[in-house]
């Protein structure tokens, strides 16, 4: 089963936003944190697209709407903030973040990447992907700490135009 943060129609886009920000708010709310207007921003900014976005775009984002430089300290604070508390992913292969579409779970991240549009998917989470990575893991004596996976390929909208 797809389970996104980026499969989200673009006339219901708002939708998705209002939806990313409530749940934000409810696990702050959980865990004690506090989602400050800026962290709040970020995350809207993240959540406005369909792509994943790089710090820098973030940046860039929120300096055109203030009219002045925005610090890339701030914005990596922030974004350091909705990684720990499981708001946003960051995307390795991209250097890049996305809204998580369930936050209120501890998870591990699987997605696809399309290398065509730059959207990324996240798949819900899948058991056998995890036994097989923590099996190979111990077999080898590793200890696994966190784990990412992104699969790049081409989406179904994008094949079906070339």
């Amino acid at each position: 089963m797809l389970k996104t943060s980026t499969l989200c129609h673009s006339d219901h886009h708002h939708d998705c936003i209002s939806q990313a920000l409530g749940s934000a708010e409810e696990v702050c709310a959980q865990r004690g944190v506090r989602l400050t207007p800026l962290r709040k921003r970020v995350l809207e900014l993240v959540w406005q697209s369909h792509k994943p976005l790089g710090a820098y775009d973030i940046l860039e984002m929120l300096s055109r709407e203030d009219g002045r430089r925005a610090a890339p300290p701030t914005v990596y604070r922030g974004l350091d903030f909705l990684l720990d508390n499981g708001l946003i992913h960051r995307l390795a292969s991209l250097n890049a973040y996305i809204g998580c579409s369930h936050p209120e779970v501890a998870h591990e991240g699987y997605f696809m990447i399309c290398k065509q549009c730059n959207n990324a998917y996240e798949l819900a989470q899948h058991t056998a992907i995890d036994t097989a990575i923590h099996e190979e893991a111990k077999q080898m004596g590793f200890v696994v700490e966190t784990q990412m996976v992104e699969l790049l390929g081409t989406c179904a909208a994008c094949r079906e135009c070339a």
